[in-house]
């Protein structure tokens, strides 16, 4: 009985079966004929490119990833040596494959962090204890005296995808040995502290704060933020001063005797050197 049950089963399931492979295989041979329709040719050198690049996808050529940018600067050769991760080797690399020429651009992009005040530098107003973000704790007020400076919560570490920022005492430091310019750590930091800077030398001269209040007021929740004196400025004009804050004329700079007394002559040391061979 139990055998004459699975024999009309069977009979009666079986065309049902066949239908559905005959179906399966149908929609098989038009996805396939499909996507030989619709496959899009790619540029066999924009592979090339891709293939040359560092696959961080870290963003630092404007561009989501490596995959992008390989087929824009294969569109637009004016993008060439956007890829700061890869440097002029990969610039090198693509020219040829592109056969152009590869020109100086100048000097490389190097991050600067505008604040020089570790732990004991600064004036806390409460003790925080929300989110370890520099994003959230710049979200409220009563964090930190100093509006302008360094959280020390590592978004910067955290966004760097070549181990070149650190904390070190409440501070954001960046290793030039391992910096390669990709830009993420300026675009994580919620106060644009950090700054890109053309490195024409090994080190550069920079004012390590950004904080545009009145002297009197950052002497009192800072003991080394710049006072907007105007010393530095006196001695070259390869300082600005400007809202309280003294900056630097990149566009100027070249290392002599007048910058050196206006580091020296600077009273809260503001002024400091930022490179490879620096702390």
């Amino acid at each position: 009985m139990l055998l004459a049950n699975i024999l009309e089963l069977w009979s009666n399931a079986w065309p049902a079966g066949l239908i559905m492979l005959g179906l399966g295989g149908a929609f098989a041979i038009v996805l396939l004929i499909a996507s030989l329709k619709l496959k899009v040719e790619v540029d066999p050198k924009i592979e090339q490119i891709r293939e040359v690049l560092p696959g961080l996808d870290c963003g630092a050529c404007g561009f989501p990833g490596c995959g992008q940018y390989a087929k824009a600067v294969m569109e637009n050769p004016d993008l060439l040596g956007k890829c700061a991760p890869g440097g002029t080797a990969a610039s090198a690399k693509i020219a040829d494959i592109l056969n152009l020429q590869v020109s100086d651009s100048g000097p490389k992009q190097r991050p600067i962090v505008h604040c020089n005040a570790h732990t004991d530098d600064k004036t806390n107003l409460a003790q925080y204890e929300g989110i370890q973000s520099c994003t959230a704790a710049n979200a409220l007020a009563s964090v930190q005296a100093c509006a302008f400076g360094c959280l020390g919560y590592g978004d910067c570490v955290e966004a760097c995808k070549f181990d070149a920022l650190h904390i070190i005492d409440g501070l954001a430091t960046v290793n030039y040995k391992k910096c390669t310019g990709c830009t993420a750590c300026a675009k994580a930091c919620p106060r644009n502290l950090i700054e890109m800077v053309p490195f024409g030398h090994e080190n550069m001269m920079t004012v390590a704060c950004k904080s545009k209040e009145a002297g009197k007021t950052t002497r009192t929740f800072c003991k080394v933020g710049c006072i907007g004196c105007g010393l530095c400025a006196k001695q070259t004009d390869f300082f600005l001063v400007e809202d309280n804050l003294a900056r630097v004329d990149y566009s100027k700079y070249q290392p002599n005797e007048q910058t050196e007394t206006a580091m020296n002559k600077c009273p809260t040391k503001v002024i400091v050197y930022r490179g490879k061979s620096t702390a």
